[in-house]
């Protein structure tokens, strides 16, 4: 019981006993869902999810939504392929390019939120509009095919048996929680989502920490676009449509404000492996996808009607 209690008062922890609830129980009634081939095949999907989300989770904490990640995906897992050097063997230069170019969307983005007093959610909205209006005359309708062995190795290897997805996804995990909650910059995002007017009266920067949460926002959609790719093995016009959501969603799940202020990248990634489970549970028992939207919407009103309670206390 006290675990219980002290689950409705946590959103990160409930999140994660949920996903242990749903994964014993279809391990039980789901012939093979239990597998460690299932279950590892689940995480590599969520890998994708978590590290959207990680930049996703700064931009709330601040009181921001980022709407562009998606339409950065897309355009990472596009122009890899085409801007990848052929002097390159290792494919580590067109991944630098792709993560520069993701990078910069993401500054831009900083830098019509911070100098333009844009609102974020209104400056990623025309920034996700413009990348698809030029992705279709770049690319047109055609799928681009990857080559490059860095990527490929990305999406595909299995070091000790583990996709290197998940293990990105570790590295991308310790280095948001320790921003977050171990360097001072990651209290700085915590003010400015929680009071603005005091966060600067205090001295802290708006313009700077804006600038900040959405270049690394770009970067990990960037980072996610690219082992997107690798694991697809090609890019098309709206291959990172379905994450934009997701990622959302993922950060709500895990007891972030959706107002800011208040959250931990910690609970983001049992959202985003909550997020995967329902989804495949959903195909398993071939249900429609406006199933999906259903259980989607119930588990994050549910979270929300638990956290905004404990909030109020």
């Amino acid at each position: 019981m006290n675990i219980i209690r002290s689950a409705f008062r946590n959103p990160p922890l409930l999140t994660l006993l949920l996903v242990a609830l749903v994964w014993i129980v279809a391990s039980f009634t789901l012939r093979g869902f239990g597998a460690y081939g299932h279950l590892r095949y689940l995480l590599e999907l969520a890998a994708v999810i978590g590290i959207v989300a990680a930049g996703q989770t700064l931009v709330i904490l601040m009181g921001g939504i980022d709407l562009s990640v998606g339409a950065v995906i897309t355009v990472t897992a596009i122009l890899l392929p085409l801007i990848s050097p052929a002097w390159d063997p290792t494919g580590l230069a067109g991944i630098a390019a792709a993560l520069a170019i993701a990078t910069g969307i993401g500054l831009m983005n900083g830098a019509g939120a911070a100098y333009l007093r844009v609102p974020p959610i209104i400056m990623t909205l025309a920034m996700a509009t413009f990348l698809q209006g030029l992705l279709v005359i770049v690319a047109g309708g055609s799928a681009v095919t990857v080559s490059n062995p860095a990527v490929i190795l990305l999406g595909q290897a299995r070091p000790l048996a583990i996709p290197s997805g998940i293990i990105l996804w570790l590295f991308v995990a310790i280095v948001v929680l320790l921003l977050v909650h171990r360097m001072p910059i990651g209290a700085r995002f915590l003010a400015l989502g929680a009071n603005p007017l005091a966060a600067r009266l205090s001295g802290v920067s708006v313009t700077r920490n804006t600038l900040i949460v959405h270049t690394l926002s770009g970067f990990f959609a960037g980072l996610a676009g690219i082992l997107v790719l690798g694991m697809n093995r090609q890019g098309y016009v709206g291959i990172g449509d379905p994450y934009l959501l997701t990622s959302i969603a993922a950060v709500v799940l895990g007891g972030t404000s959706i107002l800011g202020g208040r959250g931990t990248y910690a609970g983001t990634i049992p959202g985003a492996i909550l997020l995967v489970t329902t989804t495949a549970l959903i195909t398993v028992v071939n249900a429609s996808p406006g199933w999906r939207s259903i259980m989607f919407g119930t588990l994050i009103l549910a979270l929300l009607l638990v956290s905004g309670r404990e909030a109020r206390r």
